[in-house]
């Protein structure tokens, strides 16, 4: 994992790197890889994974809301803060679904809830499974399942690469899938949160898919209610 830090304030930088250190070491984790730069053009030059950036919003030269939108074109799974003394960039900071917003001066346990749900998150998006066919197995993570359909017998595993046949039932995916992410809409459909563009009461539309998986009608309020939390997590 990969940690960046852009501002020009290098006070802030500091007081984020120490936050972010005392969080990891008070918690027994490997501190992870931590780089800092003072303005918008460094970090997007900067080739490396950009796992969970910090990103002030005023900047000289490229501004955090310029910055943000490219980051998110480049990988719609990087967790971003966003940390500014003005409160009137936050819509447009929200465009881009960035993940928290963070006001200055940083409120220590805020903070560190918050750094909690990030590596939360980021744990569900980076897990990986095994999709076992009869032609061998794909590992791939998680996060690239977009569905799971069933057609009597046959399972099929749609990720956004390509459709893989699973040997494994509904009842193995439904055990093996993170929970918070992944959720039953009907018999023949298990579909995955992140790549939901819209639904209503029976269909389900999702990203890059000619196809719609199904919503029972008596699963919509809970399917909903779960969705919604998981949308709230990803703010």
């Amino acid at each position: 994992m990969r940690i960046l830090i852009c501002d020009d304030d290098v006070l802030i930088i500091e007081q984020l790197q120490k936050l972010i250190t005392y969080y990891f070491e008070s918690n027994h984790l490997k501190c992870p890889e931590l780089v800092s730069f003072t303005d918008g053009e460094s970090l997007l030059a900067d080739k490396g994974e950009k796992d969970i950036v910090f990103l002030d919003i005023e900047m000289p030269g490229m501004n955090g809301i310029f910055v943000g939108n490219e980051l998110k074109k480049a990988n719609k799974n990087t967790i971003i803060f966003v940390v500014t003394s003005y409160s009137e960039y936050l819509d447009e900071a929200m465009r881009f679904h960035v993940f928290r917003y963070l006001s200055k001066p940083l409120d220590r346990q805020r903070f560190f809830r918050n750094m909690k749900d990030a590596l939360a998150y980021y744990n569900t998006m980076t897990a990986k499974i095994p999709i076992d066919t009869k032609e061998g197995v794909y590992t791939l993570p998680t996060s690239q399942i977009v569905f799971i359909e069933a057609h009597g017998r046959k399972v099929t595993v749609h990720t956004v690469q390509r459709d893989f046949e699973s040997i494994h039932n509904m009842n193995y995916w439904l055990e093996h899938l993170p929970k918070n992410c992944f959720f039953q809409t009907h018999r023949s459909f298990i579909v995955n949160f992140e790549h939901i563009t819209d639904f209503d009461h029976s269909t389900i539309r999702l990203t890059n898919m000619q196809t719609m998986a199904y919503l029972t009608r008596r699963k919509y309020s809970s399917f909903k209610n779960a969705y919604l939390i998981f949308l709230e997590s990803t703010r």
